[in-house]
């Protein structure tokens, strides 16, 4: 862009700054509000687990919705690099995508009784896959746009609040969930979970699409295909803080890989009912409310690294609390401590990225950073599956541990915080 062009671009998104932050911080807020019917982390483990008494299929619950976000991410950023207004893309794809998919998810399940365990099994499978995936098609060009409209110094609070918000509601979705878990019988207590998620869905897709997004002209010639792996190659070469930090992140894969069964095996282990799920989704959205509220302002001080790093002490309590728990309450704090890492991950997990590159390569960062996030959080459920149904959970924990504390050490020792190298994104003005 020119001097002039990029001026004008600047302007835009000034005058457009409020609304913009307003809608998407109400989208992201009533999108993880509704998710938490169906969390993956104990809601989706602990309906599979009653069509299945398989570990490794019920690792591939937990794991579908992030790795699906995550894997597709490298694969669309070189047309989202090219796309002027992200925008029109996120609205069809998150339509058609992660959107609809959940209706028919919500729908699929009222019918479990009819179709049986297997067939639902299979077929719930499926229609998660196609949402997982839906949902990773849109991601990079979701990012791009939010780093477009929301300026750099303001990116924390963004998802600070944003993140508040939807923890917020998030606990009393936990809150109705426990008692509609525990209300209503097998399926119909998790198919209305379901509905209530896809209401939820529609409703931040309405607020998705008042955003204005300027457009922002690419002044580089398109690449072909193999131009641009050729340039993947090239950038993971020249970028050795990038790359340090994408170690980190296939480290974070396999710390967090038995995330998805501590819901399980303290169920299984202490004979608990159906309900749990929801006290369980109850303590980890409190959690991430409270650390969202704290860490999106120290974000924007500090830094996202010391964030994530925040998170993954968080990360290292949860799984050794999985490991040696002896009791119900053992579980419960090990969910508060996980909160705290799940919700700074995703809080600067977002934001870092975004903080690498300047803007004309930004999707190709956020696309290749979390696609090997995806790989590392794809492999690492499987594993965990057939070690627990090989050598049980407590091992699983415990590899899990080693995961989160390579992590730490990994990022706070290796890797530099990019804002403090300069670049033409970290100069960006804070828009009023």
């Amino acid at each position: 862009m020119t001097i002039n062009q990029d001026v004008a671009f600047e302007a835009e998104v000034a005058r457009h700054y409020r609304r913009n932050f307003i809608v998407n911080a109400l989208d992201l807020s009533v999108f993880m509000g509704g998710y938490a019917f169906m969390s993956a982390s104990s809601v989706l483990p602990v309906f599979a687990s009653r069509l299945t008494s398989s570990p490794l299929v019920i690792g591939l619950v937990a794991a579908l919705p992030v790795v699906g976000w995550l894997l597709p991410q490298v694969f669309t950023a070189p047309w989202v690099e090219r796309l002027p207004r992200k925008k029109p893309f996120v609205v069809l794809s998150s339509l058609f995508g992660e959107r609809l998919s959940i209706i028919v998810l919500a729908l699929l399940v009222w019918q479990t009784s009819a179709l049986g365990p297997r067939l639902t099994l299979t077929l719930f499978l499926i229609v998660l896959t196609w949402h997982s995936f839906g949902a990773g098609i849109v991601a990079t060009a979701w990012q791009d746009m939010i780093a477009k409209v929301i300026p750099v110094r303001a990116r924390g609070r963004f998802f600070g609040l944003s993140f508040f918000g939807g923890s917020a509601l998030g606990l009393a979705a936990a809150a109705a969930a426990t008692v509609i878990l525990a209300r209503y019988p097998f399926p119909t207590n998790f198919a209305i979970c379901f509905t209530i998620t896809a209401v939820c869905l529609v409703i931040s897709f309405l607020c998705l699409m008042a955003t204005r997004e300027p457009a922002r002209y690419d002044p580089r010639p398109p690449q072909s295909v193999r131009a641009y792996g050729r340039g993947l190659l090239l950038l993971l070469q020249q970028d050795a803080n990038y790359r340090r930090y994408l170690l980190s992140r296939l480290a974070w894969g396999w710390g967090t890989m038995g995330t998805g069964f501590i819901a399980v095996y303290a169920a299984r282990r202490f004979q608990l009912p159906d309900q749990v799920a929801g006290t369980f989704t109850g303590i980890l959205v409190a959690s991430q409310m409270a650390t969202n509220l704290v860490l999106g302002e120290l974000a924007d001080r500090r830094g996202h690294k010391l964030i994530l790093e925040i998170a993954t002490l968080g990360g290292v309590g949860a799984m050794a609390l999985a490991f040696f728990g002896s009791a119900p309450w053992w579980f419960h704090l090990s969910f508060a401590l996980l909160g705290i890492s799940l919700g700074g991950n995703s809080l600067s997990g977002l934001s870092i990225t975004m903080e690498f590159s300047t803007p004309e390569s930004r999707p190709t960062y956020i696309g290749l950073a979390n696609t090997i996030y995806g790989i590392g959080t794809f492999i690492g459920p499987l594993l965990a599956g057939w070690i627990a149904g090989w050598v049980g959970y407590p091992p699983l924990f415990a590899l899990s541990l080693v995961g989160c504390i390579l992590t730490f050490i990994i990022l706070h020792w290796w890797v530099q915080e990019p804002r403090h190298l300069g670049g033409a994104e970290r100069s960006r003005p804070l828009a009023r």
